[in-house]
């Protein structure tokens, strides 16, 4: 297979690149810490949804849906559409708290309902979390392309050039820059998505010929899945339904009730790289409607981005290859003879098999952007919490323009880290499954934090630490666990089950330890408790709106559409 560029293919990726860092620094909007920061928050709702699309359909993202659909998983599409059910209950709950407190970060908001110690872990995690999944994730996806095109360019050149050139805008511009260049990269990579769709389906016959060449495959007993199975995104785990097992599906069917809605609540609705976006809005209303429309482009995922891992399994599951990959038990000689052990290399493969020149360039540049779009919003976003959180802590009496520097220099510091781990992801083989990971031991005690915090007025600022406290002793002592490959069904369990484990026990802790302990003052609580009085408040002021402009409607008609979606691939 050929894998190299023509001219014309280097020149429209030379091009995006130059146009994208020009357009991102004449969109910088930095004379205050607010418009550097949060845009002036002044962002309406179609820049908010499309930037929260891209922000989550980063490089990253895209590379391990197409790798868990050439395994004919399609149940990693369960994170696509279950998006919407937590960003209705998002836009709900908690954006109202978030936007009538005036907070710039998750951390803050921390703070205000509980106190300093809850900011500064909360804060703390997620720079680490922005460095080791986001931004480390995006550069490693950007060496596999470039890897390809330039085989003899070492990763950690690749590695630099990808992240400074994220960085050239994000430094200088804050995010309105990452927000709007964010807007054209959406733009791109949908529209790549969708050739590349086209191209496939082309290649295997169409829709029809891609479940007839599914339903052979079974009958000759190559495949254990008819076609109606294969792209089925309900199923069940092999073996105990406990337990994390080799070739098992990444999402089963008893997920969807445990760790993928907490995981989906954790990114969506606690995550500092995603709700800033939402923080920026003008008002609630461009806040809420940006938020759904975010979800609404969440559906269409599954026949532009999972699809192809499907149709790359029809085109090349008896081909061979030889990809330099990092050496692991897998491809203990680094190099990928089949995709079955490299899944990573599924949609580099499909875009450079079947796209013609030109379209290969801008497809290319599509996916390039999808990385730089997820680098620049997470430096964004953890020098923000960086400067917000710690700095100005340290030093209350800093001027707007000192607060911009510090931002500035936070993520100068965010680039050189996220360049030295990205590296490190090879050796762990799949992608998608390190991205879930990691996330796993995250999300459970921050998740446990915001719920009690925002619905039980008793959850107090003891609980909260102490709960976060033993959610990372017990991350620790999982991951210790599993490293050493101990034999016992605690560090055996599948990751979605971890990851409702720690919740619960999270909570019980955060529950146990408030009861335990003073309650907090009324001072506290005032305006930082969700009561069913607001929804009456809400609703006259809603009366107003014509029905379109009602985000209640508008909720029930995406939930519905969101149905009938996932009630096809059933």
């Amino acid at each position: 297979m050929n894998v190299t560029l023509d001219t014309i293919d280097f020149i429209v990726i030379a091009v995006y690149f130059i146009g994208i860092i020009v357009y991102g620094i004449s969109q910088s909007k930095r004379a205050s810490s607010e418009e550097y920061f949060l845009g002036g928050r002044s962002l309406t709702w179609p820049v908010v949804g499309i930037s929260l699309f891209a922000a989550n359909i980063s490089s990253s993202t895209l590379i391990g849906l197409a790798g868990s659909a050439y395994i004919l998983d399609m149940t990693v599409y369960n994170y696509e559409w279950y998006a919407v059910i937590v960003l209705v209950f998002f836009a709900i709950f908690f954006l109202p708290f978030y936007l009538k407190s005036g907070v710039y970060t998750m951390p803050e908001f921390l703070e205000k309902r509980y106190d300093a110690k809850s900011r500064y872990y909360f804060s703390f995690i997620t720079v680490v979390g922005n460095v080791l999944i986001d931004t480390a994730a995006s550069l490693y996806v950007g060496t596999l392309v470039l890897s390809l095109i330039f085989p003899g360019l070492e990763p950690w050149m690749v590695i630099v050039i990808l992240a400074f050139s994220a960085a050239a805008y994000t430094i200088p511009g804050g995010l309105n820059s990452v927000v709007k260049t964010e807007v054209i990269q959406a733009i791109v990579l949908i529209f790549g998505s969708i050739i590349l769709t086209y191209y496939g389906l082309s290649k295997v016959g169409g829709w029809s010929g891609m479940l007839s060449q599914l339903d052979q495959l079974n009958a000759s007993g190559a495949i254990d899945k008819n076609a109606s199975q294969a792209l089925s995104i309900v199923r069940d785990n092999n073996g105990p339904w406990w337990k994390a097992t080799e070739g098992g599906p990444i999402v089963p069917w008893w997920g969807l009730l445990t760790g993928v809605p907490l995981l989906g609540f954790y990114f969506w609705a606690n995550n500092q790289f995603m709700v800033q976006r939402v923080l920026s809005s003008k008002n609630l209303n461009h806040g809420r409607w940006g938020a759904l429309f975010a979800g609404l482009l969440k559906l269409p995922v599954i026949l532009i981005m999972v699809i192809p891992g499907t149709i790359a399994y029809l085109l090349y599951r008896n081909k061979s290859f030889s990809y330099a990959v990092p050496s692991s038990d897998v491809n203990p000689d680094g190099i990928c003879a089949n995709l079955l052990n490299c899944q990573d290399f599924t949609y580099p493969t499909l875009i450079f098999d079947l796209l013609p020149t030109g379209l290969l360039g801008l497809v290319v540049a599509g996916l390039l952007a999808a990385m730089m779009s997820s680098i620049s919003a997470t430096f964004n976003s953890a020098s923000t919490l960086i400067t917000m959180d710690f700095v100005n802590k340290i030093r209350p009496n800093m001027t707007s323009k000192q607060l911009v520097r510090s931002g500035q220099i936070s993520t100068l510091i965010l680039v050189i880290l996220a360049s030295l781990w990205a590296p490190q992801i090879g050796k762990y083989g799949d992608l998608f499954k390190y991205l879930q990971d990691i996330l796993g031991y995250i999300a459970p005690p921050i998740v446990s934090a915001f719920i009690l915090g925002l619905f039980w007025k008793r959850a107090n600022s003891i609980g909260s630490i102490l709960s976060l406290l033993f959610g990372l002793i017990m991350s620790f002592i999982w991951v210790a666990g599993i490293i050493a490959e101990i034999d016992h069904w605690f560090f055996q369990m599948h990751f979605l089950l971890r990851t409702t484990v720690l919740f619960i026990l999270c909570l019980i802790v955060h529950i146990a330890v408030s009861l335990a302990t003073p309650a907090p003052s009324e001072a506290k609580l005032q305006g930082m408790i969700w009561t069913p009085k607001l929804i009456k408040e809400e609703t006259e002021e809603l009366s107003a709106l014509p029905w379109y402009l009602n985000y209640r409607y508008l909720s029930v008609l995406l939930l519905l559409i969101t149905a009938m979606v996932v009630g096809y691939f059933w």
